[in-house]
């Protein structure tokens, strides 16, 4: 194929995906060929008479893979955001595939040779510090996909790998098949009475868009709480909608968990480790498995105890309406009851207050100028993927241009649930490029012609996933290796989880809340309420996110031999031992549909969300009392840690930033959990 749009460089600004061009046929020879060009190149450093140095060595291995790394994230966000079957069946084939072609790399002996060389004499070359520290993680990361292995231990390590590789491509096709099967499909709007009414014109949208004409369709959103659950007074309809949900893959994700679990234990045992979670943590900030044990234990009973004392005052609201006993699908339900008579706030009547295009403009990026003097230009004259996404060109202060940002925040059947941030390309002074970077959410898209009223927490998702954009927008550093947000998984969190602090700074909160169609700003009083309501549900916050992070801590502790005998089983079980089993509050995730640790890059690693908010918390903080204003702490905040990637130790950043160690106490306060 001459005319593959992969095989040479995009001549787009800042080397944007050329989307107009590519097609699905376009994937397979191009993962073809640039898993053949690396191999080739690998081979061409083994192969020079030279002795190894730093630049024949490591730099050409950064150097190395470029059309792989083109198609791949590319492929990848289109497998998460506007996925097909054809795409979904090339994910399940390239898999193992890409997993293996990740082996002969980090397993080829001469390569190896090569960087534990240069390794040894590391202090002798005269390095500077990025560059002794690519090394050295060059060397780490080797050493932890099995370099030192004999052949019989690395022949199997590669069929586990290959194994893992398949089962995870399966895990996420099958969440995404049962989510999308698992839609409530009602017949009447009665029966969604309690919702907005551009909710209900949403429901009917999504059925139109699904093929159900004259129906209202309620789709899925990959958590198990739906937030409809808040507003829906038919209570068969919430029980409806929570047993949808919390039902889905069940009998087709559960023996895959288990395998996955048992296949990550032994990998990790063949590298000398007691469990995948020890494998994981020991590159990882947390770095033992009892410094992360240690932090969730210490959490949950005083996340219990505040859970059963909002348990107690809801269980009285739905007394007070025949119910006996509150059930998980009537806690939202009440809960926003409790806000509306205690606090006087109503989450629906929030919303015509939080408009998607003023939260973005007035909001998002309201607060990248204030912070750190951006400014965004979009682009329409440049293609994204899709027609819901959209291109913004990114401008620093001083008018440089500093990458683009995609904004993709709809909802459709071809996008997977929740939101993340993706990177199209990656910064990097070595190979000249500059950032190009996505957000994608799941906003029901509205009736044509109608604006997208957002409830609260999408308005702190997307400033969240925006906290991820910056983390690749200002990355500064020379290797690909550190770019963006290739930090530690226990640390990826910090950056997005501190941009959420934004969205309720009075002068970023009263730039863009204001009423879609009369333009009056949120209510002084209402923001009031909202600054007393903050700390309300904190108890069901943390226990719904307690149970998936030590549920991910359950399956991922495991020593190798273990053999669990039902996925739902060792679910129940891991959550009881765990002090979590509340019926009325599920997991955030359950088992069979925890893609971020069965199919993303989250196993053992759920924990990070919490670990995280340590740095979050007492972070915010710092920019409240650190005696200088906004601007200068986002430039210090910027220059320390957002614009260094993984080119400096996590923590020596975070220390850079604070001028100390961080401290718990804030995380803490802010949870109710003093």
């Amino acid at each position: 194929m001459t005319d593959n749009p992969f095989f040479v460089p995009s001549t787009l600004v800042y080397e944007l995906p050329p989307f107009a061009d590519i097609r699905e046929e376009h994937y397979r020879p191009a993962f073809e060929r640039g898993m053949a060009e690396q191999l080739a190149e690998i081979a061409a450093i083994t192969a020079d008479p030279e002795p190894p140095t730093f630049e024949n060595t490591v730099v050409a291995l950064e150097r190395s893979g470029a059309l792989l790394r083109r198609v791949r994230a590319v492929f990848d966000n289109q497998d998460s955001a506007d996925t097909t079957p054809g795409v979904q069946e090339l994910d399940a084939e390239l898999s193992p595939l890409l997993a293996a072609h990740e082996d002969s790399v980090h397993l080829d002996a001469a390569l190896f040779a090569r960087l534990d060389a240069l390794y040894a004499v590391r202090d002798e070359l005269g390095l500077d510090p990025e560059s002794q520290r690519l090394l050295e993680r060059h060397h780490t990361e080797f050493l932890r996909a099995g370099a030192r292995l004999s052949a019989a231990e690395q022949d199997r390590l590669r069929a586990i790998n290959a194994q893992l590789a398949a089962d995870a491509a399966a895990f996420r096709r099958n969440v995404h098949t049962d989510t999308l099967a698992r839609a409530l499909v009602l017949d009447s709007a009665e029966q969604l009475d309690g919702l907005s009414a551009d909710a209900v014109a949403a429901a009917a949208e999504n059925g139109r868009a699904l093929g159900q004409d004259g129906r209202y369709v309620l789709s899925l959103k990959n958590f198990s709480n739906q937030s409809e659950l808040a507003q829906l007074t038919d209570r068969s309809v919430r029980e409806r909608l929570l047993a949808a949900s919390l039902g889905r893959a069940v009998d087709t994700n559960g023996p895959l968990a288990v395998r996955m679990a048992a296949l990550r234990a032994e990998r990790a045992a063949l590298l000398g480790h007691d469990s995948h979670a020890a494998y994981v943590v020991a590159d990882e900030t947390a770095g033992t498995v009892a410094a992360v044990s240690t932090m969730l234990a210490r959490l949950v009973p005083p996340a219990v105890a505040n859970a059963e004392r909002e348990a107690a005052e809801l269980a009285e609201l739905a007394a007070a309406d025949g119910i006996t006993e509150l059930a998980a699908h009537d806690w939202a339900f009440y809960a926003e009851k409790v806000r509306a008579e205690k606090y006087e706030l109503d989450a629906a009547a929030l919303r015509p207050y939080f408009e998607l295009e003023r939260v973005l403009h007035d909001g998002v990026f309201h607060a990248a100028h204030l912070a750190y003097g951006l400014s965004f230009t979009e682009r329409p004259d440049l293609v994204a993927y899709h027609p819901d996404a959209r291109v913004f060109e990114v401008f620093d202060a001083d008018g440089t241009a500093l990458g683009l940002f995609l904004a993709d925040f709809h909802a459709r059947e071809s996008k997977r649930g929740g939101a993340w941030m993706n990177e199209l390309v990656s910064q990097s002074r070595l190979l000249g490029r500059r950032p190009v970077v996505v957000n994608n959410l799941n906003i029901a898209k509205p009736a044509p012609g109608e604006p997208a009223l957002l409830t609260w927490d999408e308005v702190r998702t997307m400033f969240h996933e925006f906290g991820h954009a910056l983390h690749g927008l200002f990355s500064d550093v020379t290797y690909p290796l550190f770019a963006g947000t290739e930090v530690p998984r226990d640390f990826v969190e910090f950056p997005s989880q501190v941009n959420e602090m934004w969205m309720v700074r009075p002068e970023v909160l009263a730039n863009y809340a204001r009423h879609h169609v009369t333009g009056e700003p949120l209510p002084a009083e209402t923001v009031e309420r909202m600054a007393a309501a903050a700390g309300y549900g904190e108890g069901f916050r943390t226990v719904e996110y307690l149970a998936a992070a030590l549920l991910d801590w359950a399956w991922h502790t495991l020593p190798a031999g273990h053999e669990v005998a039902d996925a739902e089983e060792f679910e129940a079980a891991a959550l009881a031992g765990a002090g979590l089993a509340v019926a009325a509050i599920p997991p955030r995730y359950r088992t069979t549909y925890f893609n971020h640790v069965f199919s993303g890059g989250y196993s053992a690693g759920y924990y990070a969300y919490i670990w995280s908010e340590v740095l979050d918390a007492d972070t915010v903080e710092w920019f409240d009392t650190n005696g200088r204003g906004v601007r200068e702490s986002g430039e210090v905040f910027r220059a320390e840690l957002l614009s260094r990637g993984a080119s400096r130790d996590a923590m020596e950043c975070v220390r850079a930033v604070l001028g100390r160690d961080p401290e718990i106490g804030p995380l803490l306060a802010r949870r109710g959990l003093a």
